[in-house]
């Protein structure tokens, strides 16, 4: 798989990292030893002759101060002698793909500042397993800042990856790394503040990556939104001075025909959101720089699809909008009509997520046709009251086979979804006398918010990702860094570059 130079726009590729047939005949000045449960990998022995330090003893010695296999543990010896000049112990706990994704992640933070890693793994590391620790090594590397002092260590330039054997295993880590990357992607989109970012901005970042990775790009501004009829869209980036935009990324794959699967995916891109006249407190306001996470999952998810070799159609709709309070913004009692002519009566100008994607989805189903349809976004803070944070994202679908591979794809990717129900009896917290639904009621708010946009999505399999659980990390821990995790990225692009995505559905 050719390796190409990205976009300006695209989030740093993190390190280079490579698969080593045998152990190095010159080693880096650091290496580093995965440990599992079962122990030292069967090339530490050779290893430790190269470093001249014997890795059992190093292990027994370093298991009694503290260390333990536990994924992401990390305990460090220096060296006095011989060409390097450190040896770093990584548990892996389990050899999972988890475990090895946040073994990847802590090997990635251990070597900013340094220029090479020899990284020597265990024997007979299966594909999901090498796959998801080279994601470990690019997630752990993502940075994000603006600073002109102390901006901190850079990350590490190259990380080989050994497991003494003369196995060659090029193609699983190249996999790895573009999954990586379009995490990162989505999580530098998220984080970039909304002084710099706003729809226009959005939409230019698209088009460039859309250039850069063999995607056609259509986008709507202001005046032909309202041409075409986005009232959604339109009424959420009222309040603006940046007016919206509507993005369209289309993926054909090699060889495509009229058999070919056709999936639409469908983002949330509110650049900002305050609210609106309905005015969120400021604590709540802090972090919604990050409340397009669902579009900036889906461009990223669209950059990846070619390298990785997708062999379903595929188009990503981005609805962009920044939602702010002024004399123009849309209000409480305002009756807004759709894409298609379905209305809506606003109770609460702060659930303009479902608004806008309302738009999306009728646009989808009108225009586009596909076989599979799904949206994903930050949707609800009522999602995060059932799921809590930061171990589900919310799944809810119309079709039982496209429910369970995207708990699948989500389950290999980390990104992990908990399916919730859709009950017609919650219909009724909906309703109102003089629209076709409100956007805003009482009662359980993620369940009502997918079922308002169930209606929007012309009976087709469709799925709702509402992913505000884990689209924050508290903290820097494992493959994620404080802010932001650019949620669903790795989930879709997962799922869509599997080999059979609409298998069942």
């Amino acid at each position: 798989m050719a390796r190409r130079t990205p976009a300006r726009t695209i989030a740093p590729a993190g390190p280079v990292v490579v698969w080593q047939p045998g152990l190095p005949v010159h080693g880096s000045a650091s290496w580093v030893v995965l440990v599992t449960e079962d122990g030292l990998p069967d090339a530490a022995k050779d290893a430790g002759e190269r470093l001249g330090v014997d890795l059992e003893r190093l292990l027994e010695a370093l298991t009694g101060s503290g260390f333990s296999p536990a994924a992401g543990r990390t305990a460090t010896y220096p060296l006095l002698a011989g060409d390097a000049a450190e040896v770093m112990l990584v548990g892996a706990g389990e050899s999972t793909p988890r475990d090895l994704r946040h073994a990847g992640a802590a090997i990635a933070r251990f070597g900013r500042g340094r220029d090479e890693l020899t990284t020597v793994v265990a024997e007979g590391i299966d594909d999901a397993g090498l796959q998801a620790f080279t994601e470990g090594l690019v997630l752990g590397s993502f940075t994000f800042h603006r600073k002109t002092v102390d901006p901190g260590k850079p990350i590490v330039e190259r990380v080989v990856i050994t497991d003494g054997t003369d196995s060659t295993r090029d193609e699983v880590v190249e996999r790895g790394l573009v999954i990586g990357r379009t995490g990162c992607l989505a999580r530098e989109l998220a984080t970039t503040p909304s002084n710099e970012k706003d729809p226009a901005w959005l939409a230019a970042r698209a088009t460039e990556l859309a250039k850069a990775n063999g995607l056609e790009v259509t986008v709507w501004d202001e005046k032909q939104l309202a041409a075409d009829g986005f009232g959604g869209i339109l009424a959420v980036g009222q309040g603006s001075i940046r007016p919206p935009r509507f993005i369209r990324l289309d993926y054909t794959p090699p060889g495509a025909n009229k058999k070919t699967p056709y999936v639409v995916l469908v983002g949330k891109g509110i650049t900002y959101d305050t609210g609106g006249l309905s005015l969120k407190p400021r604590e709540s306001m802090v972090s919604m720089k990050r409340d397009m996470t669902g579009g900036g999952s889906v461009i990223a998810t669209m950059a990846a699809l070619r390298d990785l070799g997708a062999k379903v159609r595929v188009t990503g709709l981005i609805c962009a909008a920044e939602n702010m309070p002024s004399g123009t913004a849309y209000r409480p009692d305002d009756i807004v009509r759709h894409y298609g002519g379905r209305t809506t009566e606003v109770k609460n100008t702060d659930a303009e997520g479902r608004m806008v994607l309302a738009d999306g989805l009728a646009y989808a189903v009108d225009e586009l046709k596909p076989d599979v349809l799904v949206d994903i976004a930050t949707l609800t803070g009522a999602i995060k009251m059932a799921l809590g944070s930061m171990l589900y994202g919310g799944l809810f679908a119309t079709d039982d086979a496209l429910a369970d591979n995207l708990v699948e794809a989500g389950f290999i990717a980390g990104e992990q979804l908990w399916r919730m129900p859709l009950p017609a009896a919650y219909e009724d917290y909906i309703s109102t006398p003089v629209a076709d639904a409100v956007n805003s009621s009482k009662g359980p708010g993620s369940i009502t918010a997918a079922l308002f946009l169930k209606n929007f999505s012309g009976g087709l399999p469709w799925a709702h990702l509402d992913l505000s659980s884990i689209a924050e990390s508290p903290r820097d821990e494992f493959e994620y860094s404080l802010g932001a995790t650019g949620a669903g990225a790795r989930l879709l692009t997962t799922w869509l570059t599997s080999e059979h995505p609409t298998a069942g559905i």
